[in-house]
């Protein structure tokens, strides 16, 4: 087969998965820790532009206006606690601190809680600079139902509606839980035996148009206990609780949820044996009206990571009308577990109760959208995920993904009914490290990212970044951004934005930029060529900047009379001399193709002082080493 097409079609495999544009983020807007937390968790509220981070036996609030700016809030572990800890194990020796797990605004009050070296504690942060303790008078509140006792105890807590629930791992002795720790209404918890050693990866609030039916869902995986030796130890969970829920009745339940329950969640493959047990990370989208989407972030025996989507309607369908696992009579009356006003009776009969305390799983098995893994490259390895709905210029919500990465970096993905598009990736840190954290302001339009040495902000809609002309906006696929026709340029779209007076185009569901009406000028050359004269024996290497790595690179000669394939390597596509293709005195254009229009990106014009070129040897070098070389010549 013809190299060239060759190059072309391997090109085309490698891009059906790959950022179509890569960004170094440069920008100052970040914050630099004294010292690295590789334990962190964040509290950000809506609108705001200030971040707190939970770090060890430090609270930083950072602000990000005209700069960054912090301050910092010192909690220190109790002296005798840290002893306690420091000679009860060695293994444990390097988490007898302080680590800040809890950080969440219940009303107007901030609760803060910490592991306090193996005896969590909680206070109140009063005027976002005092703490005063919290009382832990185990009626209302306990600082260890909130807090894990050590950080790498993995746990979650959420603030909705003036309570605080927490859901903390199983751990050693610890059996694993979730409560309402919090509030005015009555403290709740799980029975032991509803979970099986959880490990939890988020919590989401699903809204209602009715208040007693709001809900929350918790995301876990537990150990699968009959599991042979080939398969996998975990099994990914569903579980909710009604906002509603006041308990049981004297005789049972009285201090546990009566409508928890919980599902089996499968990321894989049904045709496949391939599944993706273990879920790591949850974020979800979720509207009053029982619909949206929930992303997953799973990992395989293998520490294989990929994201499947889930359709909540579908979910809340499940729990609704699913059989209950293990119990075979009919339900009749109130169904067990569904969400009841205070005034429903029939929601705390000793049988219906009887039967949610003994049955809380149900029979059906929730399957990703698509029935498979979204299409991601596999070989990044994920750490965390949070999403944004966007309302485009058709008056259409689309998906955004952000995707953080144990190389430190973030992918930004359009999820369409048809496709996850990787619009780009971005390369924020100077330290790069894993991705520990992120929040989302979708409000004002902000992504924090966070590694163990570092916070940075990135603005959601990034549209200057794709360019000057209408074709390079539209085929960003961007929801945030438009080509905008009066300005000429790739803007945010408006907030207000109103689809009848117009003035702003995209193209979302498809990599089209036919919409630009410009396709027969994309096709002329557009740059004027640069001399480069080289030796007869010397090395030629011709550099081309890769802007878009969905598109295919090729380089032609004088007009298209013969084409050379090139070689992409980090953000350049080079042209060296080989065998089959020895480099000639003439004109050489670099062409990008992609979405049927044609680019031409860089042209130079080559000339040999002592005529013809031959093969030269340097183009058996490694490709950094060429680069190096073309960048000098081309100073």
């Amino acid at each position: 087969m013809n190299p060239v097409l060759l190059t072309i079609l391997f090109s085309i495999v490698l891009a059906e998965k790959s950022p179509r544009l890569k960004f170094t983020v440069q920008e100052p807007a970040r914050f630099h820790f004294m010292k690295p937390e590789n334990y962190m968790t964040v509290y950000h509220q809506q609108g705001s532009d200030v971040l707190y981070v939970g770090g060890q036996a430090v609270i930083y609030m950072i602000t990000f206006t005209q700069g960054v700016q912090d301050t910092s809030i010192t909690i220190m572990a109790d002296e005798g606690a840290k002893e306690t800890c420091l000679a009860r194990s060695v293994h444990l020796q390097l988490e007898c601190d302080n680590f800040i797990t809890v950080i969440e605004k219940v009303n107007d009050t901030f609760v803060v809680c910490g592991t306090n070296a193996g005896s969590p504690k909680c206070w109140l942060l009063v005027n976002k600079t005092v703490l005063t303790h919290l009382p832990d008078d185990g009626q209302r509140t306990s600082a260890s139902d909130i807090s894990p006792s050590f950080p790498s105890q993995r746990s979650v807590s959420l603030s909705t509606d003036g309570s605080l629930y927490s859901a903390l791992s199983a751990v050693a002795k610890h059996p694993g839980s979730i409560h309402r720790t919090y509030s005015s209404n009555k403290l709740l918890k799980t029975e032991s035996k509803w979970l099986l050693n959880p490990q939890f990866a988020g919590a989401a609030v699903i809204p209602a148009t009715q208040k007693y039916n709001e809900e929350i869902y918790f995301f876990f995986s537990e150990i699968n206990k009959t599991a042979s030796l080939d398969e996998e130890r975990y099994r990914a969970r569903i579980g909710r609780i009604c906002m509603s829920d006041e308990g049981g009745i004297k005789t049972v339940l009285p201090d546990s949820w009566t409508t928890f329950m919980k599902a089996r969640v499968m990321c894989g493959t049904a045709s496949t044996p391939q599944q993706y047990n273990n879920i790591r990370r949850a974020f979800v989208l979720a509207s009053q009206h029982r619909t949206g989407v929930m992303y997953g972030l799973f990992s395989n025996v293998w520490d294989t990571t990929v994201v499947c989507a889930y359709s909540i309607e579908e979910i809340d369908q499940a729990f609704a009308k699913s059989r209950l696992k293990g119990h075979t009579s009919p339900l009749t009356g109130h169904r067990p577990g569904m969400c009841a006003s205070k005034n429903n009776t029939a929601a705390l009969n000793p049988k219906t109760l009887g039967v949610i305390k003994d049955h809380p799983e149900i029979e059906e098995v929730i399957w990703p959208v698509g029935g498979a893994p979204l299409d991601l490259p596999t070989v990044d390895h994920f750490t965390h995920v949070v999403a944004d709905t966007v309302l485009a210029v058709n008056e259409e919500h689309y998906s955004v993904i952000y995707l953080g990465t144990e190389q430190g970096k973030v992918l930004k993905v359009l999820h369409t009914n048809e496709e996850a598009f990787i619009i780009s990736q971005y390369s924020l840190f100077h330290n790069e490290g894993p991705i520990i954290n992120m929040a989302i302001d979708s409000q004002k339009g902000h992504l924090y990212v966070g590694t163990a040495m570092e916070i940075q902000r990135l603005k959601l809609a990034d549209c200057s970044r794709y360019g000057v002309s209408c074709r390079e906006c539209i085929l960003s696929r961007d929801p945030y951004c438009g080509w905008d026709l009066a300005k000429k340029k790739c803007l945010a779209i408006p907030t207000n934005y109103n689809i009848t007076t117009g003035g702003f185009i995209q193209g979302l569901d498809q990599s089209n930029a036919s919409v630009c009406g410009d396709t027969a000028a994309q096709k002329t050359p557009s740059t004027f060529p640069k001399e480069v004269q080289v030796e007869k024996d010397g090395p030629v290497l011709l550099p081309c900047p890769v802007n878009s790595y969905h598109a295919t690179y090729v380089w032609e000669k004088d007009n298209c009379v013969k084409r050379y394939p090139c070689t992409i390597t980090g953000s350049s596509c080079v042209l060296a001399s080989t065998p089959e293709l020895p480099l000639k005195e003439g004109v050489f254009r670099c062409m990008a193709m992609e979405s049927g229009l044609k680019k031409e990106v860089v042209s130079y014009r080559l000339v040999i002082n002592a005529g013809t070129l031959p093969t030269s040897p340097a183009s058996t070098l490694g490709l950094s080493l060429l680069l190096a070389v073309a960048s000098l010549w081309l100073l």
